[in-house]
């Protein structure tokens, strides 16, 4: 048995050296794979793992890479002109399973040209992917071969594929600045983009939650005994925060028929404002509407200071040093006490 069987079709050379496990083809190493199993497999696997965008512009970027090698191997063979380059190249490509090519429209001044495809292998695994899209490998691998032939950057324009149920792809080849670099830093900007509005979408998220929590805990109405409830004002009010507070204390009083509001403003010595000062006072005028009786406790000597330089008058509420004072206060007022 021949160990070096070889045959030409063609005029293209096909050799296998099986005692080493090679393939050649035209001298050089090679490799079969089955189109619809195995390759299918690899650009499954590609998507899988970096994304169905990014797994196109790899395939882009490694044709079109692998176009300017081959372009380069052709444009070296001496006395061939781009024209003979490109028949060459269409019978190689044919020999070697990658479809049926036609390059027509060619203008080797204008660097202008049409590449015709039908039945190429990446058309195949299209299909065995079920691909609702032609794939970008094939496009931008003649357009890498053409970029060598010309000496100059060619890029191409799908006019359909077959993939779109036409007999052949059609794409279109001129002079162009779009480049598979601009392609990649154009994904990364994409990719950047979708994480930055998906990290702002969370921030948003969280914030909501985190101010609905806020809400809930911020400045809770008490009930202690029976007709006395307590608000502990807590941190710094701002005015929707002071709304928030004013609205959820007047709505919950009646359902604790709450007779004593006790404010209770230690929370707020180290952040008693005049602000605070105007929400403690419009919410003890406004209980007062509903006959709630307002009660005053843990004023502090700056708090005192920082009411009377406020001109807000907070006398006609009963004022304690503590809570304990004012509960006993509200409960001698029904003719009762703790004992």
């Amino acid at each position: 048995m021949n160990a070096k069987p070889a045959i030409t079709v063609g005029g293209l050379s096909f050799e296998w050296d099986l005692a080493n496990g090679r393939f050649l083809f035209e001298g050089q190493e090679s490799v079969l794979f089955w189109t619809s199993t195995a390759m299918k497999m690899f650009f499954d696997s590609i998507e899988e793992i970096s994304g169905e965008d990014a797994a196109n512009v790899v395939l882009e970027s490694t044709g079109y890479r692998q176009g300017l090698i081959v372009g380069g191997y052709f444009q070296n063979m001496e006395g061939v002109s781009a024209a003979e380059a490109s028949q060459l190249i269409t019978n190689t490509y044919a020999s070697a399973g990658w479809g049926l090519a036609e390059i027509k429209e060619l203008d080797v001044e204008a660097r202008t040209l049409e590449v015709h495809l039908k039945n190429s292998w990446e058309h195949t695994i299209n299909v065995a992917q079920e691909k609702k899209e032609g794939g970008s490998f094939l496009p931008a691998h003649y357009a890498g071969i053409f970029s060598s032939l010309f000496n100059e950057n060619i890029w191409y324009k799908v006019v359909h594929h077959q993939l779109d149920g036409y007999e052949e792809s059609v794409i279109q080849y001129f002079p162009s600045e779009e480049t598979i670099q601009k392609n990649i830093h154009r994904l990364s900007r994409v990719k950047e983009e979708e994480k930055i509005n998906e990290l702002e979408r969370l921030v948003d998220e969280k914030t909501q939650e985190l101010s609905e929590m806020i809400k809930e805990i911020s400045s809770p109405l008490i009930p202690v005994l029976e007709g006395i409830v307590v608000v502990p004002l807590l941190g710094t009010y701002d005015e929707a925060r002071a709304e928030e507070l004013l609205v959820k204390t007047l709505q919950n009083m009646p359902k604790h028929k709450a007779k004593y509001l006790i404010l209770d403003l230690t929370g707020l010595n180290t952040n008693f404002t005049h602000h605070a000062a105007m929400l403690i006072e419009k919410l003890g005028s406004t209980a007062s509407l509903i006959g709630t009786q307002t009660i005053l406790v843990g004023i502090s000597a700056k708090m005192s200071q920082t009411i009377t330089e406020a001109t807000i008058n907070l006398s006609k509420f009963e004022c304690f040093q503590t809570l304990q004072h004012g509960i006993h206060y509200a409960l001698a007022q029904n003719g009762r006490s703790i004992i």
